[in-house]
């Protein structure tokens, strides 16, 4: 994935003149029209920049391939550039810059402005665009939503489909962006693997779409025993059925045991009443620290914010035992971040988010870095578009989240497949990406979803992610 200033400087590093890159993505948009879209009347709104020479260039194509296409120029190109160019190649009709322009059109071109806008649009342009009698296409992104975010600047119009090109932004999987964008469509035009690397070499850190082929899952061993692959420890209290949930997920998720430890007889009792296949102790649960085999411990679900869970997490961490915090175990440290260092995995909501670090604003993907960096712990900013930033400042973006997740229970979902992930050997960064697509993938979509029928799901997600993660793909856009 690059941010548009890192496009900007794999474009300036490449030995492809940019006219041979425009015209490459020209061609992209008009292909993709024609794949979609049966040939109507188009306008191609363009602006002065490149993405505008890039509308000119789809304009001629289509205009060729039998089209009715004009253009709607908002503003001429800029004299001597590569858009002034593709301009004067345009021999069609070229038509007012007006709504009743848009209004009659079948299809609407939206090439006015890149990925990096510095202003909102013009309100002639949003009235324009607002007109719009057909679907739009955009290119790059939709005019006026900054790519780095995913955040409009001003009113922006959803596109139905947008072409990309080279590797996506953060702006087309950060919400709203990713909705404004439509169905991506990401298209190859020539940029040397040289160039994208010298654009990436400008950046702070990296950004991943988290997919398989970013991580891998951990694979069963023939001669492996339970013990090889890990023992889990959900701590529970208050509200033992948030614990339950995590070592549900974390037994179906693959760690060869999981110990309920609870911190009241009530939670016990709650828990002897559950799946037999866990394994109940405690109270009190910090003897069982003492056992060096429980390595990895999940702190938080059901959990009230108090005094207990902050003994609790700072035993485990002082024991050397690889902790994710969820829940209470975040809420007992609010407005006192620097308490969860020695943390694995952190998986604040946005509301546990603010209690922690502050607001994380507009810009999620770098207000999730900052936090891990501030922590020296993997952060889970969740979401419809949840984060994962990792110390170092990798980031991944998550986009297989159905609305069905937004339901009680699955943030326990999510801390138990993390730290089952984190018993059978993958690193936290890895860990809480892999984590997060699983729970996705694992949610049914449609009403009447609750957690446990995530829980139920992530046998077939762990197939799925097994066969995706090791037939070479990768996450890196």
């Amino acid at each position: 994935m690059l941010t548009p200033a890192a496009m900007a400087r794999a474009d300036a590093a490449s030995s492809v003149p940019v006219e041979v890159l425009m015209a490459a993505a020209g061609r992209a948009v008009a292909r993709a029209a024609m794949a979609r879209f049966r040939p109507c009347r188009t306008v191609v709104l363009v602006g002065p920049g490149n993405n505008g020479g890039d509308g000119y260039v789809a304009a001629r194509l289509l205009h060729e391939a039998g089209w009715p296409v004009a253009v709607a120029p908002l503003a001429p190109p800029r004299p001597g550039g590569p858009a002034a160019t593709a301009a004067a190649r345009w021999s069609g009709p070229v038509v007012p810059f007006r709504p009743e322009e848009a209004a009659r059109a079948g299809l609407v071109v939206d090439a006015l402005l890149g990925a990096a806008p510095t202003r909102a649009l013009p309100e002639e342009a949003v009235a324009v665009l607002r007109a719009a009698g057909g679907p739009i296409l955009a290119v790059d992104v939709p005019s006026g939503l900054d790519g780095a975010t995913g955040q409009p600047l001003g009113e922006v119009t959803a596109a139905a489909v947008t072409v990309t090109f080279a590797r996506l932004k953060p702006g087309h999987l950060l919400l709203p962006g990713r909705e404004l964008c439509g169905a991506l469509h990401l298209a190859d035009i020539g940029l040397p693997q040289a160039a994208l690397a010298a654009g990436l070499e400008g950046e702070a850190a990296r950004s991943f779409r988290n997919a398989p082929g970013l991580w891998q899952l951990p694979q069963g061993d023939p001669a492996g025993h339970k013990y090889g692959r890990g023992h889990v420890v959900v701590a529970g209290g208050p509200m033992p059925g948030a614990a339950r949930l995590a070592a549900a997920a974390a037994r179906r998720a693959g760690a060869g045991l999981v110990t309920l430890a609870a911190l009241s007889e009530d939670a016990a009792a709650a828990f002897r009443t559950g799946e037999p296949g866990a394994i109940v102790a405690g109270p009190p649960a910090a003897p069982l620290l003492e056992d060096a085999r429980r390595g990895i411990w999940v702190i938080g679900p059901g959990l009230a914010p108090d005094e207990a869970a902050r003994a609790l997490l700072a035993g485990a961490v002082g024991a050397g035992r690889a902790v994710v915090a969820d829940a209470g175990a975040l809420g007992a440290f609010a407005g006192q971040p620097e308490g969860l260092r020695g943390v694995a995995i952190l998986t604040p909501h946005a509301g546990e988010f603010a209690r922690l670090f502050g607001p994380p604003g507009p810009g999620r993907l770098s207000a999730a870095r900052q936090a891990a960096a501030r922590v020296g712990a993997v952060v889970v900013l969740k979401g419809p578009d949840t984060v994962v930033a990792a110390p170092d400042g990798r980031a991944a973006i998550n986009h297989n989240a159905p609305p069905s997740l937004a339901t009680a229970g699955t943030g326990d979902v999510l801390a138990g497949i993390a730290g089952a992930l984190l018993a059978q050997g993958s690193k936290p960064f890895e860990a809480a990406c892999a984590a997060v697509w699983l729970q996705g993938e694992a949610a049914p979509e449609g009403p009447g979803v609750v957690a446990e029928d995530v829980v139920a799901g992530l046998p077939a997600a762990l197939a799925r992610g097994l066969r995706l993660g090791h037939g070479g793909g990768s996450g890196r856009l």
